[in-house]
């Protein structure tokens, strides 16, 4: 007997015919790589990161088509940027994901324009307060995840104190990059799945290729959590969500030493030269722990598939 469709109830409810979700990376997940995630049954997320403008919102939006999607911003630049909120808003996006910040007063904006809004939470508490003003879906994003992110718990233990905590449906993120770990959160009761660094190589994604060749290479014990990059970059994240990626060169020499790196002018200079020039020996590459099961540049409908008729399988086997 064929194992019995990959889905939830939220999964359902929401037109999607896989549970997944592409993470809003900023730098990656663009038009392009959403409109292939849709293709494919799930909801394709356009991420603006931390130097996002309302016209780079706009050049991403153009690559769509006709596919639905998702738009995933950051707190503390929409706050420094209103117009790139308003962009948002007027696109009308099925899901709109702001996170990285305690202000929650978008929401109530989000669903004046008909348009259900997701944050990411760490723990118990985030979550509840995000679940009071009003969110429809919470992503319980675990310290195993790329780019940036509190680090107070892995993602299972994340998940299920969360799936205690609160009604809401929520989505597993942090280190989901295999049928196995994808069935692990779905039969844990995740409503889907949130995935980043495991499309991170697609070809639709905009990774450059020098980044693409560092993931694809990498295994899972070469990441880091650090600030050095965000410093080094004078990108005004907050202290409390570093950033978790590839180990290299700069982050070795300067991990521990941020204050120095802060007045450094001449590191700030040879970190831009080395983004500039692709060189992953100095730019900072986003890969959460399931970096190591990454084995080529696959169309983002082939990772899918594969993760899912895994996962469909696996949940078959264990019913």
């Amino acid at each position: 007997m064929p194992a019995a469709p990959l889905c939830t109830a939220w999964s359902l409810r929401a037109g999607l015919r896989v549970p997944v979700l592409n993470a809003p990376m900023g730098g990656v997940a663009g038009g392009r790589l959403a409109a292939a995630v849709t293709a494919a049954g799930g909801l394709g997320m356009i991420g603006m990161g931390s130097t996002a403008t309302a016209a780079s919102l706009a050049a991403e939006l153009a690559l769509l088509g006709p596919a639905r999607f998702g738009i995933g911003l950051v707190d503390w630049v929409i706050r420094d940027q209103p117009d790139l909120l308003d962009t948002a808003l007027a696109a009308r996006p099925v899901l709109l994901s702001v996170s990285f910040g305690d202000d929650l007063s978008w929401v109530e904006r989000a669903h004046a324009a008909g348009i259900r809004a997701a944050t990411q939470v760490y723990d118990v508490e985030t979550a509840r307060r995000a679940q009071d003003a009003g969110l429809d879906v919470l992503v319980a994003r675990g310290a195993e995840g790329g780019g940036h992110g509190e680090i107070r718990l892995a993602t299972l233990p994340l998940l299920d104190a969360v799936l205690d905590a609160v009604t809401v449906p929520v989505l597993a993120a942090g280190g989901i990059a295999s049928p196995r770990s994808l069935a692990a959160v779905l039969a844990a009761g995740a409503a889907g799945a949130w995935l980043g660094t495991c499309l991170s190589a697609c070809p639709e994604a905009l990774t450059s290729e020098g980044a693409r060749r560092a993931l694809i290479a990498a295994d899972g014990t070469d990441t880091l959590t650090t600030r050095v990059f965000d410093v080094g970059q004078r990108l005004e994240w907050p202290a409390r969500f570093p950033s978790r990626v590839l180990r290299n060169d700069f982050a070795d020499r300067w991990a521990g030493r941020e204050g120095t790196l802060a007045g450094d002018a001449h590191a700030a200079a040879e970190l831009a030269a080395g983004v500039a020039a692709d060189d992953q020996r100095v730019a900072p590459v986003d890969a959460g722990q399931g970096v190591g099961l990454l084995s080529g540049s696959r169309p983002a409908a082939v990772v899918i598939g594969e993760l899912c008729t895994g996962a469909q399988q696996l949940l078959a086997r264990w019913a």
